[in-house]
């Protein structure tokens, strides 16, 4: 288990006299495939009390950096390996947004662009002359003079301490693979992947949270409940099934989208019709970015370490799998193409989990989310419940074949847990 190093924020005084805005790093070791050990700067984010004064500017600021972090960092990275980049700019926005709101004369406007541009310019250098032209807008809203100055200090150095806090926490740590050997009921790569992608995030340090949230494991390939899922997938997650419905096919394909922005385009498009304070606004998508990335490597580490096999393998592989309740079907195909990592657990279920369970606890189980899908871009959905919206989101990945029901409810079992302890922990 990685252990973190807590973040203690500054009282007024130290903040006023310009310090450090963070206490030192402690090291850790995350266990990787074959026992070896990799050392990373761990960082968990924790804010202490008293809260800074709220903000009277404008939450637009963070809306705005939230797309403009979208589009940087999507469609060119991969799904999962985006995650933690929009992980580590709302924290950068949120800090930097608290760092400014103790003093009087500093512009949280400036401080939150600033902190959000230096992050993303980090990680993403291509995109430096476009998020150089969303900073200038940023900051043509914000009154020259010294309360834009130091804004953008603080905003520069938050961003600095973070990306220097974070330089050794094992992303894109490309010396860890997938090692497990062939096996009934072990997921290889489908050739001419070697591997699975991303292996390294499952060995990351955890953002916000101490421990990764624990769930017990894929169901026994001779259990009742493994027999129920077998046969379920096998029935309505198949290219040539005749029991999924037109709804159910629709949906599955809705949902075969960037489950990393999903929700959070939803949420700003809301929030630009429900405002809140740049504050809350701030607060909700660290605590929206943290959770899912927190989840993630959880999730990341279960699909590198336990490797459960897919349900189109499962299905090929059934002659041998000991269970005399799962037949197999020559030729059985998914209706929507596997993903190159193993079944258990999701990572749609896990990424979508915790930013749901983030929004319904701050803003209510009714807010409407109107979700849009890059597979129906004419025909968004707006759901009246968010219950609703993951009872959807979590059966499209079994209606499009991709998973077993326990991969996904264990899924969000980590994204709930997970996101009940960051809000916590960045109240």
């Amino acid at each position: 288990m990685t252990l973190n190093r807590t973040r203690v924020a500054l009282g007024v005084a130290v903040l006023l006299a310009g310090s450090a805005l963070y206490a030192p790093s402690a090291t850790s070791g995350v266990p990787a495939p074959g026992g070896t050990r990799h050392t990373h700067h761990a960082h968990s984010h924790q804010h202490s009390h008293p809260q800074p004064p709220e903000s009277t500017e404008s939450g637009q600021v963070v809306l705005d950096w939230e797309r403009v972090a979208f589009t940087t960092v999507y469609p060119a990275t991969p799904v999962p390996v985006g995650v933690p980049l929009l992980g580590y700019t709302s924290t950068a926005l949120y800090d930097a947004l608290r760092a400014s709101s103790w003093r009087w004369d500093s512009s949280e406007t400036a401080a939150v662009a600033q902190a959000a541009h230096d992050v993303l310019v980090h990680h993403v250098p291509a995109a430096a002359s476009s998020l150089d032209a969303s900073l200038a807008t940023s900051l043509a809203g914000v009154p020259d003079g010294s309360a834009q100055d130091r804004g953008v200090r603080i905003g520069a150095e938050v961003a600095a301490q973070l990306l220097a806090e974070r330089a050794d926490d094992g992303y894109l740590d490309t010396s860890i693979h997938y090692t497990l050997s062939p096996g009934i009921g072990v997921w290889q790569p489908t050739a001419p992947a070697t591997d699975m992608l991303a292996a390294w995030i499952g060995s990351m340090d955890p953002l916000v949270v101490k421990r990764l949230a624990r769930v017990d494991g894929p169901d026994a390939l001779t259990s009742d409940d493994y027999t129920t899922d077998y046969n379920e997938v096998k029935l309505l997650g198949g290219t040539g099934s005749t029991v999924r419905t037109q709804a159910q096919s629709d949906t599955a394909v809705f949902f075969n989208s960037n489950s990393a922005t999903m929700v959070g385009d939803a949420l700003v498009r809301y929030l630009e019709t429900h405002p809140e304070s740049i504050t809350e606004t701030a607060r909700l998508f660290a605590t929206v970015h943290g959770a899912m990335t927190d989840s993630l490597i959880k999730c990341w580490q279960l699909k590198r370490d336990v490797g459960f096999w897919r349900p189109f393998q499962a299905i090929a592989g059934a002659a041998d799998d000991g269970n005399p309740d799962t037949a197999p079907e020559p030729g059985w195909t998914p209706f929507q193409p596997s993903p190159p990592y193993s079944d258990y657990v999701s990572g749609h279920g896990c990424v979508t989990s915790p930013a749901v369970e983030v929004i319904r606890t701050r803003l209510g189980e009714t807010t409407p989310l109107e979700l849009r899908s890059v597979n129906f871009p004419t025909a968004p959905r707006t759901y009246a419940t968010l219950t609703q919206l993951e009872h959807d989101a979590l059966n499209a990945r079994i209606w499009g074949g991709f998973h077993f029901r326990d991969a996904m409810s264990d899924a969000y079992a980590i994204g709930h847990r997970t996101a009940r302890v960051v809000m916590q922990r960045l109240e």
